[in-house]
């Protein structure tokens, strides 16, 4: 089934006409400033002024021009192909994971790194990564719900960092800077795979206009349209069907988005008013697995052939923020802020049915929605004391936050969860209840929690030489206690060019109200076998009779050292170490069957479902790594340079302990080998990108090569009792742009130029998923099955 809608192209080309007809009117800002204000950082350190190498942790900046050089439309995406610490792992036939795609850093999960917009906490997804996908169990941040055209750069910071930023922020902290130039710029997207499907296009606006003497305003709209990218294989479904046909989508489902973002300041009263944010609205189109004719998961009288049901999504997400802050004294500032969130995740089943409601069953459901907000109320003071003591004054940052926290599900249509009359199937087993692909949410939810934080940071040249920092965050959550985290850091240099950098800090990750509330009844794969599943939340009775205990905080110790090096001019090298030891790790647990003993079975017999699972802190993990980054900018006369870039990524995640507060179920129930090698191999261990940019006059060319290291997945997972590894692939991304005019700019280029995919999945380690249409694997895909694709852009200043 493909929901890709023809003439995409047609769009894009339209839009370059358009492009083309306009007159220029519009001067760029200096390039040497806007390179200047790119270097300079705001995370990882409240002093103004300090450079990517200037801090006493590692940085990255992704500019715009990099932004732009990758070749890709999500965000996501982007930052993996260009940050090898971060992953966007590619899932498919997920349920609404195939839509709200999990970003990581470090090798963690998506709720252990923190995302700041314009250096403000941006709020997680509604959405619970409930499927055996990276991420299991957690709800991140929705990269993808920022447009690249509003964006101007990402910061990056690989550290430990909940002593500055509060909770979740254990792996690092992403920091995505919004565009705030004058003029107006147009850019189209369009490409395709070499397979021909898979067809992206882009259209982008961007308008910044002044305000006053000093204040500005700047729009982004943007619209992304993703045709379907299937790579499923024809089966006769294990042999029931008379003929081969393709029966799933397993790759991309068909996404479309319309985006609207703003960033502004206005000076007045003394003082800078300020607010950005803006609305996304993504629908995405996938399926779900066959039902074959005559089996008890479908009525012949319905769908004679069988079907494949489908699972429309739609995410709403919106934030604005708002604040204002005023320079007093020397040098001092105050800041006050509210920040506002709220992401609205809803599912539609498609061509489906209710076998409890017979032969006459609907084929379609509102299967309810799953609703996060999030407002953030922070006030911000910082400045420089004259304290006496070392070679400059003391750079002092202290603040305090308010922040709520609320979570709800709706529940869908009836017959989309419901029961119906019909209590067996066309075979004379029991009838299964909910429609099949998604069981529709019948639980509703709305349940919210708050907290409070206070937080002192302060940093100084104690010498010429030696830069030492500290940070102390106390927080009290109404749900979760109170914690208190530190860091230490510092940097010494060494030499003119050489200096090195390290830290140590304690962290922590409160659960997330999405954990702590989220419960469903659904319909899951398990041996081989369609079941019925129950999310259990983890204060309930029932929990508590399995044994279970409420959520408690996740800790974190963490430390690196690394250095910062110049050999020669235009190079830097920067290696930093680290070691990130977590205790009490949440986890979505592991299925627990019904019949796995006589209590259990007991307990959940009145229930009528094949399995459950829950939320529990039940992992501690060590993960150890080291990133090398280097970056040479050549002169090669006549105006022209050579930029290199080499970056090696390494890190391994271990499980150093699995423990289960229930004495009913053993520790291998609460968390199996499966769900361990999901944890310590799922995601490439080993990173690389070599690549280089040519620059002469109007003339730009990129390549770019990507190494993804292995992954594992298995065994005994849900999906196969063997463990499978695909094995490291390199991909190579090459761009090249001409500036027409001063105006408008054309670039074509292609990604993953070699058609590169995964191994191929055997038969005997897909557990007989091969046979059903699965090629090159499911569970983890970092850099997905897409093979080639090639593009081209227009961009137009005016």
């Amino acid at each position: 089934m493909n929901y890709a809608t023809p003439h995409r192209a047609r769009l894009a080309l339209a839009a370059l006409a358009v492009c083309a007809a306009l007159q220029p009117v519009y001067a760029a800002e200096e390039a040497q400033a806007e390179e200047d204000i790119e270097r300079i950082v705001t995370i990882g350190t409240r002093v103004n002024g300090r450079t990517a190498t200037e801090t006493a942790a590692p940085v990255d900046i992704i500019t715009g021009d990099t932004i732009k050089s990758a070749g890709f439309t999500e965000t996501g995406k982007i930052l993996q192909m260009i940050a090898p610490s971060a992953n966007f792992s590619t899932t498919t036939t997920s349920d609404g994971t195939d839509l709200i795609r999990p970003a990581t850093l470090r090798g963690l999960g998506p709720d252990q790194v923190l995302v700041l917009v314009n250096g403000k906490r941006r709020h997680q997804q509604a959405l619970v990564n409930v499927q055996n996908t990276i991420g299991r169990g957690s709800a991140g941040t929705d990269l993808n719900a920022i447009p690249v055209t509003a964006i101007s750069r990402i910061e990056v910071l690989r550290d430990g960092a909940a002593a500055q930023y509060g909770s979740d922020a254990i792996s690092g902290v992403i920091n995505i800077v919004l565009k705030d130039q004058i003029g107006t710029q147009m850019s189209a997207n369009w490409g395709q795979t070499y397979e021909g499907d898979g067809e992206n296009t882009l259209i982008g606006l961007n308008h910044g206009m002044q305000l006053g003497e000093d204040g500005f305003l700047n729009i982004s709209l943007e619209y992304t349209d993703r045709g379907e990218m299937n790579r499923a294989t024809a089966t006769d479904w294990f042999g029931s069907q008379p003929t081969k046909e393709v029966r799933l989508l397993i790759g991309d489902a068909a996404t479309d988005a319309a985006q609207l973002w703003f960033n502004g300041a206005y000076k007045a009263m003394g003082g800078e008013f300020y607010s950005f944010g803006g609305f996304s609205r993504r629908d995405g189109h996938s399926l779900g697995f066959f039902r074959a004719p005559g089996s008890d998961r479908s009525w012949d009288a319905i769908f004679p052939r069988g079907f494949t049901p489908g699972l429309d999504t739609e995410s709403d997400d919106d934030a604005i923020a708002f604040g204002y802050r005023r320079e007093f004294g020397d040098d001092w500032q105050w800041d006050l802020s509210v920040n506002k969130g709220n992401n609205e995740f809803r599912l539609y089943n498609k061509y489906s049915l209710n076998v409890s409601y017979g032969p006459s069953s609907p084929t379609e459901a509102y299967d309810g929605a799953l609703i996060f907000d999030q407002t953030t109320v922070n006030f911000d003071m910082n400045g420089s004391v004259d304290w006496g003591i070392g070679y400059e004054p003391l750079q002092l940052a202290f603040g305090a936050e308010w922040r709520r926290d609320g979570y709800e599900i709706r529940p869908g249509d009836a017959w989309s969860f419901n029961c119906g009359a019909t209590t067996v199937g066309q075979n004379g087993n029991r009838a299964a209840c909910g429609m099949q692909g998604f069981a529709g949410y019948s639980v509703p939810v709305d349940q919210d929690r708050h907290n409070v934080a206070l937080y002192v940071d302060a940093e100084s040249y104690l010498t010429e030489k030696f830069l030492l920092g500290a940070a102390l965050r106390w927080e009290d959550y109404s749900d979760a206690g109170t914690n208190t985290t530190g860091k230490l850091s510092a940097r010494f240099q060494a030499a003119d060019s050489f200096s090195l950098r390290g830290s140590v800090s304690t962290g922590f990750r409160a659960p997330g109200v999405q954990q702590s509330f989220f419960t469903q009844r659904s319909i899951t794969l398990s041996g081989g076998n369609l079941v019925d599943s129950l999310t259990v939340t983890p204060d309930s009775s029932l929990a508590h009779a399995l044994g279970f205990q409420p959520l408690s905080n996740e800790e974190s110790k963490s430390a690196s050292i690394g250095f910062v090096a110049t050999p020669v001019d235009g190079w830097t090298s920067t290696l930093d170490m680290y070691r990130i030891a977590i205790d009490d790790r949440i986890v979505f647990s592991s299925s627990i069957p019904s019949d796995l003993n006589s209590q259990v079975q007991t307990i959940l017999a009145p229930l009528n479902v094949g399995q459950v699972d829950t939320f529990t802190n039940a992992v501690d993990t060590v993960t150890k790594g080291v990133d090398w980054v280097n970056q040479y900018e050549i002169g090669m006369g006549g105006g022209d340079t050579l930029t290199l870039e080499g970056t090696i990524s390494y890190n391994k995640t271990e499980v150093e302990a699995i423990h289960s507060s229930s004495s009913l179920i053993p520790t291998s129930r609460v968390f199996g080998p499966g769900q361990v090698t999901l944890t310590e191999e799922a995601q490439p261990q080993k990173r690389a990108i070599v690549g280089a940019t040519w620059k002469s006059g109007a003339w730009t060319a990129n390549l770019r090569n990507n190494y993804f290291g292995e992954v594992s997945a298995g065994p005994d997972s849900g999906i196969t009792a063997l463990k499978t590894t695909w094995g490291a692939k390199w991909l190579t991304d090459v761009q090249v742009g001409y500036e027409v005019t001063d105006d408008l700019r054309l670039t074509v280029g292609g990604n993953n130029i070699f058609d590169v995919y995964p191994d191929e999945w055997s038969d005997a380690e897909s557990g007989g998923l091969n046979s059903a249409g699965f090629k090159y694997g499911w569970e983890t895909l970092p850099f997905g099955i897409a093979g080639g694709m090639y593009y081209a852009r227009a961009e137009y200043h005016f």
